[in-house]
């Protein structure tokens, strides 16, 4: 049976979303205080338990100091 391509590309945003945040030297508690969220939402969101809407990956991008356009086209490179 062939793997669902939704939950391949959600697998993908989740790891990317967890390797830009390490990347830029963050803890899951510093992007939350960015976002004025509990750290538990962004666990949730790393480890698939949430799924972010557009506004909110777009929120995100903004937290983690990336721009949307940067992030889909490193998402592009990275779900290949």
């Amino acid at each position: 049976m062939a793997k669902n391509p939704y939950s391949y590309h959600q697998a993908k945003l989740q790891e990317l979303l967890r390797k830009v945040r390490t990347k830029a030297g963050l803890r899951q508690e510093d992007v939350a205080q960015r976002l004025g969220v509990p750290q538990s939402f962004i666990s949730k969101y790393e480890s698939g338990e949430r799924r972010l809407d557009f506004v909110e990956v777009r929120q995100v991008c903004e937290a983690l100091g990336i721009s949307l356009a940067d992030f889909v086209r490193l998402f592009e490179e990275f779900s290949e």
